[in-house]
């Protein structure tokens, strides 16, 4: 991909330009280990670095232009310089621009919330893809734009507008039909900007419970900036599309009933809003519910019409993702519900959500998500009733994020667990040991070595809370799920929670499936 250099200028209306070059620019980055010969560099003020320091590594590199906002010591006289009020708010219009504004053809659906947003991102596209659409997505666990679904190697829920609008493009490029976006509150902050130039076409909120508080401060804000994918539907209908399959698409919301932020959100757009529920009725709700261990059977009622439905999601929390993904389809597309609901049973589960590990060991080994305390309410009751003896979890927390979270998630653990062990998850620039004593405080009742350990070693963590398992017990593996390392402060590990899993399980002399 090439623009010339106009095209990105004009993107920002702000801007003082030095050594101004007829030039041609050949891609986009903020890490200046990615730049290559004719890239454009953008240096972003950071939390640890600021991207200004590496402004000559990009220029050694081949960079053709700088987009800066300090004042530089030195201007070299090969090189464009734009000075811009704020470079990372700056790089969502330039992508936008630089990649053809793809969103603008793409049939564009954000997914929000603080719980489940990586499920049904995956569900909708999944269903999408099911009913006959071509349907591309980006999210936490993965994401695909062609034929093909990789796993997300960045522990990043909505990448950087650079990345957000390559992988638009790469969706046209691959003849994709809809896009369905992850949008974290880090997304979609006018502070960050990530997908601050993406035109949605519907948003879907899940719920919003407490975290990330370290970026947002207070709660209002968190919900504040959740509510910006509804503010960014326009109530005027568009054309989408290219060729015969241009149509015309009327900007709309989705959000569940049953949480209580679901009416604030639903007021910031002026966009037609639908709701979705297991507690109470709405456009879509279901009724009846029994979950077991492969999944749960429920009667949805869709705009009246009530349909027996089936889904092969574990946990009971699923019924409820299923519902927002089917409305949001239905509604999309306009669609038979029947008929969608008909291809219900054939959504699979994400890798890291609910994930089951069976190695012939007489009891359950899951790994999954989950790493705040409302996730943790989510999971913890359906584990327990279904756990015959002891009930172990294993998990920790994200260091330099939400400290207040911490005892939460050691009082909720301990309510519900036999036995609480404390790994790490991504530690960062914190001593391990002291933020694991930070979940400790909330473990009342619970005793250090005899029913809760702090071990910081996640490898370790696991093997002890398999050496604890007995027939009829269940291991919960919490906060990595899909994750593929462990930050810490010096150094980055690579990880795999399924595989290490299953490797302690050999250990102890269980191979199913092994010769």
């Amino acid at each position: 991909m090439e623009q010339h250099i106009t095209r990105i200028l004009d993107a920002l209306p702000e801007k003082v330009i030095r050594n101004y070059r007829d030039c041609t620019i050949t891609g986009l980055s903020y890490d200046s280990r990615h730049i290559s010969t004719g890239y454009a560099y953008f240096a972003l003020p950071g939390l640890h670095t600021d991207g200004h320091a590496f402004i000559d590594d990009a220029i050694q590199r081949g960079a053709a232009c700088i987009i800066h906002e300090h004042e530089l010591l030195q201007y070299h006289e090969q090189v464009m310089y734009v000075q811009v009020p704020n470079s990372r708010t700056a790089m969502s219009p330039a992508a936008a621009a630089f990649w053809g504004h793809p969103s603008r053809t793409l049939i564009t659906i954000g997914v929000t919330g603080t719980e489940g947003k990586s499920t049904v991102t995956a569900l909708i596209a999944e269903l999408l893809n099911l009913a006959g659409y071509k349907a591309g997505f980006i999210s936490t666990v993965a994401y695909k734009i062609g034929t093909e679904t990789l796993p997300n190697p960045e522990h990043q829920t909505t990448p950087e507008a650079t990345t957000i609008h390559e992988k638009l493009h790469a969706m046209l490029e691959n003849n994709m039909e809809y896009a369905v976006l992850e949008s974290s509150s880090h997304g979609l902050s006018k502070i960050m900007n990530r997908l601050g130039d993406v035109d949605f076409d519907a948003g879907l909120l899940t719920n919003i419970r407490h975290e990330h508080l370290e970026f947002h401060k207070t709660w209002e804000n968190y919900r504040n900036d959740k509510a910006n994918l509804f503010r960014a539907l326009t109530a005027s209908a568009k054309s989408k599309g290219t060729g015969n399959k241009t149509r015309t698409i009327t900007p709309f919301g989705v959000v569940c009933k049953d949480d209580p932020s679901s009416t604030y959100v639903a007021q910031c757009t002026s966009s037609p809003v639908y709701t979705y529920s297991v507690k109470t009725t709405a456009d879509c709700y279901a009724t009846n519910c029994k979950t077991d261990s492969a999944g749960s059977t429920f009667v949805i009622t869709l705009d009246g019409t009530s349909y027996p439905a089936r889904i092969h999601l574990p946990g009971a929390f699923n019924i409820e993702n299923a519902l927002g993904a089917l409305l949001l389809v239905q509604r999309l597309t306009g669609d038979d519900p029947e008929r969608l609901i008909s291809l219900l049973p054939q959504l699979t589960p994400i890798t890291g959500r609910m994930t089951r590990i069976d190695m012939g060991q007489p009891f359950e080994v899951i790994v999954d998500y989950a790493h705040t305390p409302s996730s943790f309410e989510a999971i913890f009751p359906s584990l327990r009733e279904q756990t015959k003896t002891r009930l172990i979890c294993v998990f920790g927390s994200g260091g330099e994020r939400d400290t207040l979270k911490r005892p939460e998630q050691g009082a909720i653990a301990a309510k519900y667990c036999d036995y609480v062990i404390l790994s790490d998850e991504d530690p960062r620039g914190e001593d391990p040991m002291t933020l694991l004593m930070d979940i400790a405080k909330g473990c009342t009742g619970k005793t250090k070595d005899k029913d809760l350990f702090l071990i910081p070693d996640r490898a370790q963590g696991i093997r002890k809370a398999l050496e604890l398992a007995v027939p009829g017990s269940t291991v919960a593996l919490l906060g990595k799920g899909h994750e593929n390392t462990i930050i810490y402060n010096d150094r980055v590990i690579p990880w795999n929670e399924i595989e290490e899993a299953k490797q302690a399980l050999i250990e102890l002399g269980y191979t199913k499936g092994r010769t």
